[in-house]
């Protein structure tokens, strides 16, 4: 066998894969050159920079495993992978000291001025005086997101004696205090708490200009801001602007938009004080060989018959818990995922049951699955592997149960998701093997194909309501695939809902037209794996 290592990883990895096979270490390479060798390679190692396309995967014929040496895989085609039997490995943990570190060093370099006081003193000048900072000692850090570097931030700050606050949708308050900080529930009573505040989240339609124009005025002002997360958290023309009139006193940025490309950025022309870093979150030689490590250890076992512990798809689960419920797995992560995405408020309890033949088998997969789907509705790099070790740490209680009473269908799945505010039910069925359906939502009865996009449309049982909901949806060029419309099962209710396959996204403009609408509730935008 033979392992492809590219991308500038650590050589440790070759010595690591070369336990099982061959290991060849070539440069970077673009689509055409890596589709004409990649045939003869069973698995290959990649940081960022090679594209693991569609097409790559079509020339690789005895391709058993690809590796990520990193946390994202946005360069890899993973449904192509998965469809076509491919293990892909990450190494999800490997830099979150790296970033975390990074991140309190920004805090720190920042307060005290280091990067311009050390560019003078090496120009000859001594300008003490100019450079006096400021302590983190009693300031108060605000922590948006305490997932794995979050948390660890938090570790740091505490111990150097700041007042850590945390507020996170998704984590519980009893999490939080456990490391010494206090919850805070809404970010509405967050802004205006903080001195510092830092965002540990990942990119998503609910975090895009999270801190915006609006919620920086809603700040202390003299608020000093830390972004090593992703670019486009922060709107940066509104921190350019808030750093030059004062409401932000500082900011330390790691990541952009439009990175690595950033001549133009807001960020790098602003008069404001300002410490810039080339998204170097990850970048130290202990991440980049820790990560090196995990992975080839990865592929190193999976060459040699074992499995992968930190896969991103499919294969990873055990062929023989596998292979009777295979054909509701997908279904049972895209009933996770309506569940959740149709629910409001934090979190609390998972609550899975099974019902026709599935009772009787092994349904641990199909839990994995759920969980795989709650979880990725409001975070990234989650995968059949992490879901259950995530959701035990985010203190959420995971209830499966087997339902022996008859159903309509050869098996079906119920996951009811219970928040501080409501709970939201969505069962689903087979009525063949490649027939999948979603059967309930809340109180509605319905039958429709769960697909990439869809669209949940509460309204009063009156005429035209599907015609000027079709209206909105067609003036914004948004297509209709398919349409249900479910009745409530309580007799006599005035009130149905509509359930859209839409051929797109569905926008906040257009949700908020179609909300508008007399008769109509709220509309909500639901978006599933394919």
């Amino acid at each position: 066998m033979k392992v492809l290592i590219t991308d500038k990883i650590n050589e440790t990895a070759k010595k690591i894969v070369e336990e099982a096979a061959q290991a060849d270490i070539l440069p970077t390479m673009p689509e055409e050159e890596l589709c004409k060798i990649i045939g003869g390679y069973d698995a290959l190692m990649v940081r960022s920079q090679t594209k693991v396309t569609a097409k790559v995967l079509e020339a690789a014929k005895n391709l058993k495993i690809i590796g990520r040496a990193g946390v994202g895989v946005d360069n890899i085609d993973v449904e192509t992978a998965t469809q076509k039997g491919i293990i892909v490995v990450n190494s999800p943990d490997g830099n979150t000291n790296a970033a975390a570190e990074h991140t309190i060093a920004l805090m720190l370099a920042m307060s005290r001025n280091i990067a311009k006081a050390a560019q003078t003193t090496k120009e000859g000048l001594w300008e003490r005086s100019k450079y006096t900072g400021h302590e983190v000692f009693h300031k108060t850090l605000g922590i948006i997101g305490f997932g794995k570097i979050g948390s660890h931030v938090a570790k740091v700050a505490l111990a150097l004696g700041m007042e850590v606050l945390v507020c996170d949708p998704y984590t519980s308050k009893e999490v939080v205090e456990k490391f010494g900080a206090k919850y805070i529930p809404t970010l509405d009573e967050f802004w205006g708490k903080c001195d510092y505040i830092t965002v540990h989240t990942p990119k998503t339609k609910e975090t895009a200009y999270l801190i915006n124009k609006n919620t920086i005025n809603r700040m202390k002002k003299g608020v000093r801001l830390i972004n090593c997360a992703r670019g486009g958290i922060i709107d940066e023309a509104a921190l350019k602007e808030a750093l030059e009139s004062g409401q932000v006193a500082q900011a330390a940025v790691d990541v952009f938009e439009g990175e690595p490309n950033i001549a133009e950025n807001p960020l790098v022309k602003t008069t404001g004080d300002i410490l810039l870093t080339p998204h170097l979150g990850a970048s130290t030689e202990e991440a980049q060989l820790n990560v090196a490590i995990d992975v080839a250890e990865q592929i190193k076992e999976v060459l040699l018959g074992g499995s992968a512990r930190a896969a991103v798809n499919i294969p990873s689960l055990k062929p023989q818990k596998l292979e009777p419920v295979k054909d509701y797995m997908q279904l049972a992560e895209n009933i996770g995922e309506m569940a959740m995405q149709s629910a409001q408020g934090q979190l609390k309890n998972i609550e899975i049951t099974v019902n026709g033949n599935l009772a009787d088998l092994d349904v641990s997969p199909l839990e994995v699955a759920v969980l795989k789907g709650v979880l990725s509705s409001f975070m990234v790099d989650v995968n059949f592997v992490n879901a259950p070790i995530i959701a035990k740490t985010k203190g959420l209680n995971v209830t499966t149960s087997k339902s022996q009473k008859s159903c309509d269908y050869i098996g079906s799945i119920t996951v009811k998701l219970t928040t501080d505010n409501d709970s939201s039910i969505v069962s689903g069925a087979l009525l063949a093997q490649n027939l999948p359906r979603i059967v309930k939502i809340n109180d509605y009865n319905t039958s429709i194909e769960p697909e990439k996009h869809m669209l949940l449309v509460p309204h009063e049982n009156k005429p035209a309501m599907i015609a000027k909901v079709a209206t909105v949806l067609g003036n914004a060029g948004i297509n209709i695939s398919r349409m249900n419309v479910a009745q409530k099962s309580i007799q006599n209710d005035n009130v149905s809902i509509m359930i859209i396959n839409t051929g797109s996204e569905v926008d906040e403009k257009t949700l908020d037209e179609i909300s508008k609408i007399d008769g109509i509730g709220s509309a909500r935008y639901i978006k599933l794996t394919a």
